[in-house]
């Protein structure tokens, strides 16, 4: 049995831990986290729910604590890098409880806020700067941050910013750091391109992964059920009514769709909220803090939400439509079974919806148990247009403005080979 003081961190954040509640380091904390106080690359493999975000978090802020002097006007020491503004904040979140008690300032940016606050913000400079990528490329073009003192480049859920096109942000974004530097890279699923993007910005690197890409929570209880299209409604309402006052996170695969869906819910007396693209950051935000504080039981969501939601207490995961994306469903059912706990994944398949339940099926190289209906004999489905999912490029997570850096951009198909200097780690000796 492993615990916090084995793995080398500073008195200060095992005080921290401890006050926190948190005993024993999860796997993919305790493999990441000697390796990333040597000072080591890291390239993290773990699904969603595993602790990723303390994996990288609490060595990172060790590293800032043994650093002399504050940051300069509009500079950071670090930058984590997340594909949505759900993400940058529970990331934030969960880091400042390890900071109250030191001279480490933590700063967000993300589209959807105000920008000139923002710019406020960085002026005075800081110590880590969590950021979407497409709201950072709009700072840097107004002058607003300096990136050359930031010697440790944190990439969390890389393989969805690959999915939203935020590589080609990244190729501008990393050449501005210093160097040398610390980068650790941490993914839930592991996509062909995921090689280049390390060999790209990552020198030597240790591996630490905790369980098969595409592989799900342990704790994860899956079913699906099979049903026409316009029984969805009816079956959805039978099942939030056998267990009114759980948490219930249900997917949507379109924005539109996500809202019409809240809205019949509301209207047949459901305590129900959205989040999607064309939701503001501010309606996101509150929508979340209902759900996490219990005043909102039924949240809808798209894909923008598979990734930013922590909140250990959803007992349920309803995929009312399937995504499109098959390493989507291992992140929307890992919102459930969280922190320890069992949580229940149900899945709605029609004809439509067909194929994509046999990709999931075969990236998770296991096949759903039924719960009830028969699979039926698989339709072409008419795939939405594109930027009709989580958000476009002008509404979309990343709040970028449309350059090709948004949402909305395409996934990059060419080599890493142009993506800028990694720079060399900096070795250091494990704290004591």
């Amino acid at each position: 049995m492993f615990d916090f003081d084995m793995l080398g961190l500073n008195p200060a954040i095992l005080t921290a831990l401890k006050a926190s509640g948190f005993d024993t380091p999860t796997p993919i904390q305790n493999q990441a986290i000697p390796l990333a106080m040597d000072g080591h690359d890291i390239l993290g493999l773990a699904q969603t729910g595993t602790g990723k975000t303390l994996a990288f978090g609490l060595p990172l802020i060790a590293h800032l604590m043994e650093e002399k002097g504050r940051p300069e006007p509009k500079t950071a020491k670090a930058l984590i890098l997340a594909p949505t503004r759900e993400l940058v904040n529970q990331i934030s979140d969960s880091l400042r409880a390890f900071t109250g008690n030191t001279q480490i300032k933590i700063a967000t940016v993300v589209g959807g806020q105000s920008i000139n606050r923002q710019i406020g913000v960085l002026a005075r400079g800081t110590d880590i700067l969590v950021a979407t990528p497409g709201r950072l490329i709009d700072l840097m073009d107004r002058g607003a941050v300096d990136l050359r003192h930031a010697r440790h480049l944190v990439l969390d859920e890389a393989d969805q910013m690959l999915d939203l096109g935020f590589i080609h942000a990244l190729r501008r974004i990393a050449p501005k750091l210093g160097t040398p530097r610390q980068t650790m890279l941490f993914s839930a699923t592991m996509p062909k391109q995921m090689e280049e993007l390390s060999r790209a910005y990552l020198t030597n690197p240790r591996r630490v992964q905790v369980a098969p890409p595409g592989k799900a929570a342990d704790k994860v209880t899956q079913s699906v059920r099979y049903m026409e299209k316009g029984d969805k409604p009816k079956i959805l309402r039978e099942i939030l009514s056998r267990d009114p006052d759980a948490l219930t996170l249900v997917f949507a695969r379109t924005k539109h769709g996500a809202e019409k869906l809240m809205n019949g819910l509301v209207a047949d007396g459901f305590n129900a909220a959205s989040i999607h693209g064309n939701k503001s950051q501010g309606q996101r935000d509150r929508a979340i803090k209902g759900f996490r504080d219990g005043k909102i039981n039924i949240l809808v969501a798209t894909d923008v939400a598979a990734r930013g939601i922590d909140i250990p207490g959803v007992a349920y995961v309803i995929n009312y439509e399937l995504p499109d994306t098959p390493d989507n469903y291992v992140h929307r059912i890992g919102r459930t079974a969280r922190a320890g706990r069992e949580g229940e994944a149900i899945a709605f398949c029609c004809a439509e919806e067909v194929d994509l339940l046999v990709q999931i099926e075969k990236v998770m190289k296991t096949e759903i148990p039924v719960a009830s209906g028969t699979r039926p004999r698989a339709v072409k489905m008419v795939k939405p247009q594109r930027g009709g999912g989580g958000g476009g490029a002008k509404s979309g997570a990343g709040g970028g403005r449309g350059r090709g850096h948004g949402q909305g951009g395409k996934p990059a198909q060419r080599s890493f080979a142009d993506a800028g200097p990694k720079g060399r780690r900096p070795r250091r000796s494990r704290a004591a």
